[in-house]
């Protein structure tokens, strides 16, 4: 083997001898069965200790990279995948469906822009606030690192998320809000709890692409509602309601995901009748409302929790690590809910909602979301000015949050351009990846906390002109 090369971009002399060790692995210079250096001649020629070296050794064996011989050294493990062609670039084959912006976000490598990607950038959150957390949590009891959380989770956590609904509108008492392991999940919790095969449920248009995925995956017929600046066309969701009786309505409301809209009040009050009068349920998922108008209307807050369920999480201003979300809930399902948590998670994070408490009781997290609603602000302007020089427009200019929602050059697809822009590692949102009518192929997502690399706009005038 060659000269190793101990030191990570980030990280510890560890980290730096792991990363050497599985570079050679995957260029193939270190084959299947070849035997690695000793621990003493890697330390010599890297000029680190030799517990550094044990250290990378043993955690490259444990997750089954190399092996070791008992009195003959560490060995490459011989059963690797072969190297596939398609691993070496990005998926230009797949369609672009409501998984696509997903997987080609989650799996980015470093120096690949994210513009389509629905959360903030690691720098954008408060890191150290999370590190001096979990240093408090390292010291505390070994249950909280240890045990499973109680069924309907974390007491403090929830007492705090109560009085949180308070400060907006919403009376909802600790044993109204049960934890769950991310918004997803709770949302998911709900469909289990709420849905049979086949049931209806309705959705803007356009809408956050994971509901479709959600909602298919629990075998529900989905019907889809125009979404205009101030909510859905109330005149179409009234008409969906009779033809077709929904289950359910899922939606955002403080903050409109991927429109940037708000839900007017008027909107809301009309929306709220026409609910109660078709007997419909309504899941709101509130995961952006810390970064809009704190007296932004909340469809919660005009019900009471009585047909209306609120859901959420701290992802988008504290952590998306920090797996943690919560469903505030009619007082009568509770029990059930627990039930089917116990069933789909058995305790819950203990970890996680601990964590969370200790960042949400801190001082410092209202400061820190005062700050990024400056800094988002800032960015959409920014955003904005630069997209329209490029010749896309738009929609709307929302009054917060990360998104802006903007149509496309006369005659430009979306989705073709948002392929041509991955070959020059750039991932794009397409509009139709969240329309169900698959009517919003002249339109595109971008997060403006994303988009401050001036190569963004390069890409994107190239790809538009493309396709």
């Amino acid at each position: 083997m060659d000269q190793p090369e101990p030191t990570a971009p980030r990280g510890t002399l560890i980290d730096g001898v792991i990363e050497t060790v599985r570079r050679r692995i995957a260029s193939r210079s270190l084959t299947p069965g070849a035997k690695l250096p000793s621990v003493r001649a890697f330390a010599r020629s890297a000029g680190v200790s030799t517990s550094t070296v044990v250290e990378a050794y043993e955690r490259l064996a444990a997750e089954g990279a190399i092996r070791s011989r008992p009195g003959s050294g560490f060995y490459v493990e011989s059963a690797l995948a072969p190297l596939s062609l398609s691993d070496l670039g990005p998926r230009l084959d797949r369609e672009v469906d409501p998984f696509w912006i997903s997987r080609q976000s989650l799996e980015a490598e470093p120096g690949v822009l994210t513009p389509g990607c629905g959360w903030l950038p690691p720098s954008w959150m408060p890191e150290a606030g999370l590190r001096r957390a979990l240093r408090t949590l390292a010291r505390g009891e070994a249950e909280s690192l240890t045990d499973y959380g109680p069924p309907l989770g974390f007491a403090p956590l929830r007492r705090l998320l109560s009085r949180r609904f308070a400060d907006h509108g919403v009376e909802a008492p600790p044993d109204q809000i049960v934890l769950a392991e991310s918004g997803t999940q709770a949302i998911d919790l709900l469909c289990r709890f709420l849905l049979e095969p086949g049931d209806t449920v309705l959705l803007d248009d356009p809408c956050y692409f994971n509901f479709h995925a959600l909602l298919r995956a629990h075998r529900a017929k989905i019907v889809g509602v125009p979404y205009g600046p101030n909510g859905p066309d109330l005149e179409r969701f009234a008409e969906a309601c009779r033809e077709h009786r929904p289950r359910l309505y899922m939606t955002n409301s403080a903050i409109h995901n991927p429109t940037g809209a708000s839900l007017s009040p008027v909107v809301a009050h009309r929306l709220l009748k026409i609910a109660e009068e078709a007997d419909l349920t309504i899941v709101e998922d509130d995961i952006f409302a810390d970064l809009g108008d704190p007296s932004a209307p909340c469809l919660a807050a005009f019900d009471g929790l009585s047909r209306v369920v609120q859901v959420g999480s701290f992802s988008k201003t504290l952590s998306a690590s920090v797996r943690c979300g919560y469903i505030a809930a009619p007082a009568d399902w509770i029990e059930d809910l627990v039930d089917l948590r116990i069933a789909t998670s058995f305790g819950g994070g203990r970890l996680s909602a601990e964590l969370l408490h200790a960042l949400l009781k801190d001082g410092g997290y209202r400061r820190h979301v005062e700050a990024l609603r400056v800094r988002l602000a800032e960015a959409t302007g920014e955003t904005a000015r630069r997209l329209k020089a490029v010749g896309v427009v738009p929609w709307i200019e929302p009054r917060a949050g990360m998104f802006l929602w903007c149509r496309l050059p006369e005659g430009v697809d979306a989705s073709e351009t948002a392929r041509r822009a991955l070959t020059e590692d750039v991932v794009l949102a397409p509009g139709d990846a969240f329309s169900l009518s698959r009517t919003a192929g002249g339109f595109m997502r971008f997060n403006v906390a994303q988009s401050g690399d001036p190569r963004l706009y390069d890409v994107l005038g190239r790809a538009m002109q493309a396709a």
